[in-house]
């Protein structure tokens, strides 16, 4: 496998994936009336402690 390669499937790749599959895990959660993990928060670079203030 070529350093570009393996370079964009552990890089861009996977960091779109997650952002993806955070996003849908928050809404999913927003929408379920529940409160999104931190974690899925953290990773589409929102604060969770200013997130939970905003939604009540």
């Amino acid at each position: 496998m070529s350093a570009i390669n393996k370079s964009f499937r552990n890089g861009f790749l996977a960091r779109a994936i997650a952002a993806l599959g955070a996003a849908n895990a928050v809404s999913a959660a927003v929408e379920g009336g529940r409160k999104p993990r931190a974690r899925d928060l953290q990773e589409l670079g929102i604060d969770p402690i200013t997130f939970g203030r905003v939604i009540r």
